[in-house]
């Protein structure tokens, strides 16, 4: 089943479940239809729509909220933190086009610190699907949790068969190694994989983790791959600072562990605005320039 094929069933199935908009209605198009007046377009008004969604939480409802992950995280983020964050209210954010899938939009339409301004606030869970198969499995787990949580929207298809079932702060181990690990979540999970693939070629035993949730983080999977391999890679469609390398620079601080660190993600500058692949190219984000990149490090 698509998103919003799961979002519709559950709709019909809970009476609390809402469905709100700011003039994004890609992945929704065709719940007004089905919902009615559980469905709700506040136009380009994300701050209206957090705070709506907060009154409505605290009524019962079940809200989730659609609208460009960079104004949703950024223009609405004091909402986002006060009126939901502070109560812990069950308001499920949902941000389009987030990181290299804003692809030919520039600056102003790309989320690429999105991750750190939401984990900032205390309690909200962020899901990062790699494909829309991890999408669709996680969705019915978060809908049913009462804390808050941002979601980074993606419908790509997968580039890898999912065997775990998806449980919040427990990651997907794709393959065990010795030498490399790479940390991974969202849609670079198929870069992860060509680069993986090149490493292995060239003699390097490569541990691959699809983290899926950011927060809750599995700490253990990460501190076991910074005991059990040489190196560990944190790659993200995401600034630097605040994001996965973040996260893993304070783990290893807290359990006063030592491991050397790969970071490959933005750094001090936005992406060029081109169609993702050429964007992954010019970047430096294909499977093999990953490779390339960590090769040298090493």
């Amino acid at each position: 089943m698509t998103y919003e094929e799961i979002l519709g069933k559950r709709a019909q199935e809970d009476e609390r479940l809402m469905v709100l908009t700011s003039e994004n209605r890609v992945a929704i198009r065709n719940l007004p239809s089905l919902l009615g007046e559980r469905f709700v377009d506040f136009g380009i008004a994300e701050q209206t729509m957090v705070g709506a969604a907060a009154g409505l939480a605290l009524r019962g409802r079940i809200p989730v909220v659609h609208a460009l992950a960079t104004f949703l995280t950024m223009r609405a983020f004091e909402f986002i933190r006060t009126d939901v964050g502070v109560a812990g209210l069950p308001v499920k954010l949902v941000g389009g086009v987030p990181g290299f899938l804003s692809e030919a939009n520039g600056p102003t339409h790309q989320a690429i610190e999105d991750v750190a301004l939401m984990r900032l606030i205390p309690g909200m869970m962020i899901f990062c699907p790699s494909d829309r198969e991890e999408l669709a499995r996680g969705l019915p787990v978060i809908l049913d949790t009462p804390a808050p949580c941002y979601i980074r929207h993606v419908t790509l298809p997968p580039v890898v068969i999912h065997q775990e079932e998806f449980a919040a702060g427990r990651a997907e181990t794709l393959s065990d190694g010795e030498d490399i690990t790479i940390l991974v979540y969202g849609i670079l999970l198929r870069e992860a994989v060509k680069a993986k693939a090149v490493l292995e070629e060239r003699g390097r035993s490569v541990r691959l983790i699809n983290l899926r949730t950011v927060a809750p983080i599995d700490e253990d999977a990460i501190l076991r791959a910074a005991a059990e391999t040489s190196v560990l890679v944190t790659l993200e469609d995401h600034f630097r600072v605040g994001g996965l390398f973040t996260v893993v620079a304070e783990l290893l601080v807290k359990y006063h562990m030592r491991a050397q660190v790969i970071p490959i993600a933005l750094n001090s500058r936005w992406f060029k605005p081109l169609l993702l692949d050429h964007v992954l190219e010019y970047e430096g984000f294909t499977g093999t320039q990953i490779a390339d990149r960590i090769l040298e490090e090493l």
